[in-house]
């Protein structure tokens, strides 16, 4: 088994940051129509920061891991302007791998769900 797979099936089964925030400032619930993930992303945002993130749902492996990855690097980062930089391009070495065509919706969605929140931080979008 080589080191991606290790590391996706790791935050798979065992996801970090896999919570509800009782005090999220920005919320933002996706699914993914082809295969029926559902993520739900939370941030609690002070002082441009962020002090807390989350995320909740169900899915394939890739989905469920990449929202873990991608709230460890939002934790990591902290200030607001770095983690709006993330591109998708950043996004995917975040991940550790190029997913094949078939899956890159499932692994764009913590992404996505990110990137709307950010956007509607300070209000609740769900």
């Amino acid at each position: 088994m080589d080191l991606y797979k290790e590391l996706l099936i790791d935050h798979w089964k065992n996801p970090r940051n896999f919570k509800r925030l009782k005090r999220a400032t920005s919320r933002v619930k996706l699914v993914n129509p082809l295969c029926g993930d559902k993520m739900t992303l939370e941030l609690k945002v002070e002082n441009g920061e962020i002090a807390d993130v989350g995320f909740s749902g169900t899915g394939c492996i890739i989905s469920q891991a990449a929202g873990s990855l991608l709230t460890e690097e939002v934790r990591k980062l902290k200030k607001l302007d770095k983690i709006c930089k993330i591109d998708e391009k950043e996004y995917f070495k975040i991940l550790g791998t190029n997913v094949v065509p078939g899956r890159k919706k499932c692994a764009l969605l913590a992404y996505q769900a990110l990137k709307k929140a950010l956007e509607g931080n300070g209000r609740q979008n769900t």
